[in-house]
C-alpha cells in the first residue's frame, strides 16, 4: 500500500460491492491513508450499517443502490476519481441455477458501472475479474469474461479519457465462501474435511496481495489492460493436510468428487493471451487484443511474445507448495492464527 500512497492521496474512491471481503479489506487500508473520501456502494443496508460502526470514519460514505440500476450508480459517481468494481455474483452454483441473474449482474450491470464512470469523468476504473473467465466452463466465468470484453471495448473508445483496466485472480485465502473457512467450519462441527478432488490445484494469494494487485493496476494500467499477480499454488489435498496438522485435527479427509462447473486447475492467462503478455516483476500485464479502434489491425496484424510459457499461466505450472510451505503460509494469516486459538479453547 505504501508504494501507491502518492497515487491515492486526496482522491475520492468508490468501491462497488464494498461490503464484501475485498471491500472491507481495501476500505480498511484506504482509510489508513491520506485519501479524501471512500464511498461504499452496495444494496445491503445491514452490512453498510455494520461497516459504518466498524470503521467509524468521517472519510467513509455509503450509497445504497444496485449496479443494475444505472441511475443509482451514476448518482454515486459524482466527484469520484477512482472506481474499484467488485460487485458481482460469485458463487458458481447460484450462477448455474440462475444464469440470467448472473448475466444481469456480472455483465450488463458492469456496463452500467463503466458507462456511469465515463459520463462522470472518473479518472480510472479497475474491474475485478477471475480465473474462471479464462476458458470458462460455468456461467459465473462466462459472465465475467463478458465483463472483461465490455471493459476492453469501452477502453478502445476512450470517451472522456477515463482509463479502464482489469485484474484477474484465483483463490484468495480466507475470503467469504472460500475453502479455508469452509474447512474450519467442518472442524468446528467435528466432521471430516470434505474435498471435491484432492488433486485439484489452486493459487494461494492473500487478501492483502489481491489489494496490491488492484492498486498496481490502478496506478499502472493503460486502457484495456488486464493484470495478474504471480502466486504459488498447492493441491487441495495438501491444503487440507496442512490445516489438519496446524489445528491438530483427527477426523481425517473425505473426497466427494468434482462438482459441475469446477475445474481441476485455475488458469489466469490463456495460451492465446501469452502473445500479448508482458512480465512486470510480481505481475503480468495482458495487453488488449487491439488497443484502439483500428479494425484493420484487429484483422490483419499478429503478435508474438515469450513472457509466459505457451501453455499459459495456471495453478498447475506455477510454483507448487508442499504441505510444510502451505502451513507456513496459513500461519502467516492473522485470521487463521485467531481460529487456532479459538479452536484450542
Amino acid at each position: 500500500m505504501d508504494e501507491f500512497q502518492k497515487s491515492i492521496e486526496d482522491k475520492t474512491i468508490l468501491v462497488t460491492g464494498g461490503t464484501g471481503s475485498f471491500g472491507n479489506a481495501v476500505v480498511k487500508k484506504l482509510l489508513a491513508k491520506n485519501v479524501k473520501k471512500v464511498i461504499v456502494f452496495s444494496r445491503d443496508e445491514k452490512k453498510q450499517f455494520d461497516m459504518g460502526n466498524k470503521f467509524n470514519s468521517d472519510k467513509l460514505r455509503f450509497y445504497l443502490g444496485d449496479i443494475r440500476d444505472k441511475d443509482s450508480i451514476s448518482h454515486a459517481m459524482y466527484g469520484v476519481n477512482y472506481v474499484f468494481h467488485a460487485a458481482a455474483l460469485k458463487q458458481v452454483p447460484n450462477c448455474e441455477f440462475f444464469p440470467l441473474e448472473a448475466i444481469r449482474t456480472n455483465s450488463l450491470a458492469a456496463h452500467n458501472v463503466i458507462d456511469a464512470a465515463i459520463d462522470n469523468h472518473v479518472e480510472r476504473v479497475v474491474v475485478l475479474s477471475t480465473d474462471k473467465a479464462v476458458y470458462p466452463i460455468n456461467v459465473m466465468g462466462m459472465t465475467k469474461a463478458l465483463m472483461e470484453k465490455v471493459m476492453t471495448a469501452a477502453a478502445r473508445e476512450n470517451r472522456n479519457k477515463t482509463i479502464l483496466c482489469g485484474t484477474r485472480y484465483g483463490n484468495v485465502m480466507f475470503t467469504r465462501g472460500s475453502v479455508i473457512p469452509y474447512f474450519i467450519d467442518l472442524m468446528k462441527a467435528n466432521k471430516p474435511l470434505r474435498m471435491t478432488n484432492g488433486k485439484m490445484t489452486r493459487f494461494m494469494m492473500s487478501l492483502d496481495q489481491s489489494i496490491d494487485l488492484v492498486l498496481f493496476a490502478l496506478t499502472n494500467g493503460s486502457g484495456g489492460d488486464i493484470y495478474v499477480r504471480k502466486a504459488p499454488a498447492g493441491t487441495v489435498e495438501n491444503l487440507a493436510k496442512a490445516m489438519i496438522e496446524i489445528f491438530k485435527y483427527d477426523k481425517g479427509l473425505e473426497e466427494i468428487g468434482i462438482r459441475p462447473g469446477e475445474k481441476m486447475h485455475e488458469t489466469l492467462i490463456s495460451s492465446e493471451e501469452t502473445f500479448r503478455t508482458e512480465d512486470k516483476g510480481d505481475y503480468f500485464r495482458i495487453a488488449p487484443e487491439v488497443p484502439n479502434m483500428d479494425y484493420k489491425s484487429y484483422f490483419f496484424k499478429g503478435q508474438g511474445n515469450e513472457a509466459v510459457t505457451s501453455s499459459g499461466y495456471t495453478s498447475a505450472n506455477t510454483k507448487q507448495l508442499t504441505v510444510p510451505e502451505i502451513k507456513d503460509l496459513l500461519l502467516s494469516l492473522g485470521e487463521v492464527r485467531q481460529e487456532i486459538a479459538n479452536f484450542k479453547n
